[in-house]
């Protein structure tokens, strides 16, 4: 699997949630102008109390517009959600990109790297449960870039480029992995802004233990 493919466009997600597909570049900008609001007012005062009306206030739209392109409150949530997740997983490959990872275990790291970096970067993020994200489709029948999309990538990657063996296990292994990160990692940012690095580090040492109790 090319590590490009492990890239969400966030724009591409986005396009199935919003009433009118942002087609047209000022559309698109008008969209993100909305999220990025939305996002302010959650860092602000919290995902469960925001309004429509606080987000077309803070953008400097019309509720119209608000309503133009997401009917409620939980669209306006779940474009946020779906527009960090897909930065997140750009943020992966470009980090992948500028380390150059030797071994699994440091591209593994670069996740964690990236997903650190997004909450200290991305405003809004420290709404998103990641790992919900990883187990939040999982339906039977379901394929499995459906029910565990990072996993799956990852997992496709380290195969790949790493020499991890491929299947099932892998990904479940990774999932594991994803379930402690998002734990450990949003712990972090908690309390401040800024992160506890003994969290993120404690991360780093976990995950490296579980994954390499198989593929040392």
């Amino acid at each position: 699997m090319p590590i490009h493919d492990l890239a969400k466009d966030p724009s591409a997600s986005l396009a199935a949630l919003v009433r009118t597909e942002p087609i047209q570049e000022r559309s698109a900008a008008r969209v993100d102008a909305l999220l990025d609001a939305a996002a302010a007012v959650v860092d602000e005062i919290g995902f469960d109390r925001l309004t429509t009306a606080m987000v077309a206030e803070r953008a400097d739209a019309s509720i119209g517009t608000v309503y133009r392109y997401f009917p409620d409150r939980i669209a306006l949530l779940q474009g946020l959600r779906e527009r960090a997740i897909g930065r997140f997983r750009v943020a992966v490959v470009q980090r992948i990109e500028e380390v150059h990872p030797s071994t699994w275990s440091e591209a593994v790291d670069c996740s964690i790297d990236a997903f650190a970096t997004m909450y200290r970067t991305e405003p809004g993020f420290r709404i998103i449960r990641f790992a919900d994200d990883e187990r939040g489709n999982d339906g039977a029948g379901e394929a499995p870039e459906e029910a565990a999309p990072f996993a799956h990538g990852l997992a496709e990657v380290l195969s790949g480029d790493f020499g991890l063996p491929a299947g099932e296990e892998l990904e479940f292994r990774l999932g594991i992995a994803i379930e402690i990160g998002d734990a450990l990692v949003s712990r972090a940012f908690a309390l401040s802004a800024d992160g506890d690095d003994r969290y993120i580090a404690e991360a780093r040492a976990v995950i490296g233990a579980y994954l390499g109790r198989y593929y040392s």
